[in-house]
Order: C-alpha cells, then structure tokens, then sequence
C-alpha cells in the first residue's frame, strides 16, 4: 500500500464560502480507492490566514497519522472479514451467539457502511443515546455497547484504529432501579425435582447443591467425581469443549454427601421415552469410565445440551409451579444465596462459587438480606414505637 502523503491544499473561495479539496481514502471490496473531497470551511467573509488554520486542523489527524489508512475500511467489512473469522472464535460459544445477533440485529444497521473512522465518539455517544426508545431493556443496551466496544477493541489491537471510541461513553439510565435477582428455596426445589425427569432432576440437583454452570455439568466426567468433592478442569458449551471459564473456574470443590449419592444413583436408573406409541427403555448411564459423561443423552450417550434441558424440562416445570423466571443463573444464585444463609465466610463462599473476585459472591450471586439487618430494623421500629408512646 503507498504511503500516504502530507497534504496541505490551499482553501478557496467560492461565492458566498470557503471551500477545502483534498483526498481521502476509502476501501471498496477490500481494495483501497483514493477519491477527491469538497468540503465546506467557513464563510467567504472570514479571513484568508484565519481560514489556513481551519484547514490544518481539518487535516491534522490525517497528515500526523492519527488516522491510519486501514480506518478507511467499513465496519461491515471489518467485522465479516476480520472480528467474525480472527476474534469471534477465541470466545465461548455462547458469547459467540450472543455477539453475532447483537451485530446483526443492533450494530450493521446503524454502522454497516461507515468507515471505521467515522465511528467517533459523538456518533457512537448518538447511538447509545439513541436506545433509550429501542424497547431494549438496560441489560440489552448494555450488551450492544460491549459487542460495540469488543469489536472497536480488536481494530485498535490490528493498527485500524488508535483509540476505542467507545470507551467513557454512558448508555441512557435505567427506568427502573436494580431488582433483587431472584433466589429458590429448598422447598421449590424439591417441586421442581418432581416435575422433571432423569437425568435431567439430578443435573437440576447438582447444579443448586453445587453452584456448577450448565456447560461444567454438561462435561463433568466420571473421574472428576470424588467422594466428598467435585473437580472441574472442563466445560462444553453446546458441543463447544474448552478449560473452564477462568482459572478460578479451574478448581476442586467440596459436596455433600448427598450429591455424591444423587450422581452414583444415576448409574442404576432406566430412563423411559416415548416414541410414537410406543416406549423406549434406556440406561441414564450407557457407559461409565474414568472418562465417560456423567450426564449423557438417554438415545444416544452424547452431551448434553443445556439449552435443550432449560426449554423442555426446566422452564415448564418452573411455570406450573409458578416461578416461570427459574434458569440456570437462578440455580447458581440460588446456591450462593444458601450459603450466606448458612453462614458461611465470604472467602468460603467466593471458593465454592470459584469467583476470581469475592465481590462478584458478594454483590451479584448472594441475594438473603442479612439477620443482623432485620434485627436492627426490629430494634429501630421498637425505639420509635416507645418513643411515641410516652
């Protein structure tokens, strides 16, 4: 690619304005095309030395370099050519789906055949400002803005951009202020178990007892189930296998004894389902080796997928008894919440959880307001209640 040249053209002046004409790159179907641009300065009553210095501004970043030649490439192009094939596929599955809908469905639509350069912060600002009338609840646009930023991220890594404009930019505010994320109680849970089949009750079950992700129980084996504890060193993500979410992830925890039992019962059971009319019979466990699943499809001993569990067991079961908000994240919060409950230290907690942080336990997963809060509320209500007595 030639190298760009310093420009420095003399502004004119046409009727009623200076004018500036100067070249600018563009890329068109991965090649880069250098067009002549006209752009209007200041008005003709302004003067000539005044009018340089607007014109050397306007070509400061360009001729400094502060604008690199691959910026000129479209945001469409970068991300079908680039992000989608180089970037995307070093993340989880899940976040993969996730970053290719927000794309198609947010991002092409506002920014698909704008250069990368024109992507500054008060366009972007304009975009983010733009979803308080979207319908997209906060999370959503919250999840725009890091596919957004994720993506103008890599640019700067490959040299296409020099800074993220994204960053220090603000979505609108919330309508509403942060609920209090929703928790299960022992008692729910054992309704839930009635109304779910095997295997998928004793996933339901480890996951509560044992804070565990979906994609861990999905690539829990035989061999990482102990006595009295659990080792997770593997996940799979809907056929996607990798190492654990982190390396806190990446850790032996303790169980109880009851979950142990509920795994080992799963090799004893015979799993009945319908076909047509008739009725199949299948072991929960075909094959139970140091490196079999713990949790195998009933048909055909293959992994699980999570999502298949979520909408036709979990999801269903969670209405009739009138809880339809009960997922994955609920069980994992569920656990974390139990434990506070139990007393248990935070540092204990942040193990069992395997957070990296102890305020992500902390502020995110354990949702029981403290006994010594209702007491002190208790011993308020009293003192005022005497006070307005005498």
């Amino acid at each position: 690619m030639a190298r760009r040249r310093f420009q420095s053209p003399e502004p004119k002046r046409e009727g009623k304005w200076w004018y500036l004409l100067y070249w600018h790159d563009e890329f068109q179907q991965g090649r880069r095309v250098r067009k002549r641009i006209r752009v209007k300065l200041a008005p003709a009553t302004m003067p000539l030395r005044e009018v340089q210095k607007i014109a050397a501004e306007k070509l400061r970043p360009m001729n400094q370099g502060l604008i690199p030649l691959g910026s000129a490439t479209s945001f469409e192009d970068y991300v079908e050519s680039t992000y989608i094939p180089v970037v995307l596929p070093l993340l989880a599955k899940s976040t993969r789906d996730r970053s290719k809908s927000v794309i198609k469905l947010n991002l092409k639509p506002a920014f698909g055949t704008l250069p990368l350069r024109d992507l500054t912060k008060l366009t972007v600002q304009r975009f983010l400002s733009g979803m308080a009338n979207s319908g997209l609840s906060h999370e959503s646009q919250d999840k725009v803005r890091d596919v957004l930023s994720a993506i103008l991220i890599s640019a700067v890594q490959f040299g296409l951009l020099v800074t993220n404009p994204v960053e220090g930019l603000k979505l609108p505010p919330a309508k509403r202020g942060q609920k209090s994320k929703p928790y299960i109680t022992p008692q729910q849970l054992y309704a839930l178990l009635e109304l779910i089949p095997e295997p998928y009750a004793s996933m339901v079950f480890v996951a509560v007892y044992t804070g565990l992700r979906p994609s861990e129980l999905v690539g829990l084996r035989w061999r990482n189930v102990h006595s009295d504890s659990i080792c997770v060193d593997e996940r799979c993500c809907r056929g996607d296998w990798g190492a654990p979410k982190s390396a806190a992830s990446n850790a032996t925890v303790a169980v109880t004894v009851d979950v142990i039992a509920r795994i080992h019962r799963l090799r004893t059971l015979t799993i009945d389902v319908r076909a047509g009319r008739a009725t199949r019979h299948y072991r929960a466990v075909k094959s139970d080796g140091p490196d079999d699943l713990v949790f195998q499809s009933p048909a055909t001993g293959a992994p699980i997928r999570d999502n298949n569990v979520l909408v036709r067991h979990l999801k269903p079961a969670a209405r009739k008894l009138g809880i339809g908000w009960v997922n994955w994240q609920v069980l994992r919060r569920s656990f974390a919440t139990w434990l506070k409950m139990a007393g248990a230290d935070v540092k204990d907690a942040q193990a069992l959880m395997r957070h990296s942080r102890a305020s992500t336990t902390l502020d995110i997963y354990q949702q029981f307001v403290p006994e010594s809060q209702r007491r002190a509320i208790d011993s308020m209500g009293k003192l005022m209640s005497s006070g307005a007595v005498n």
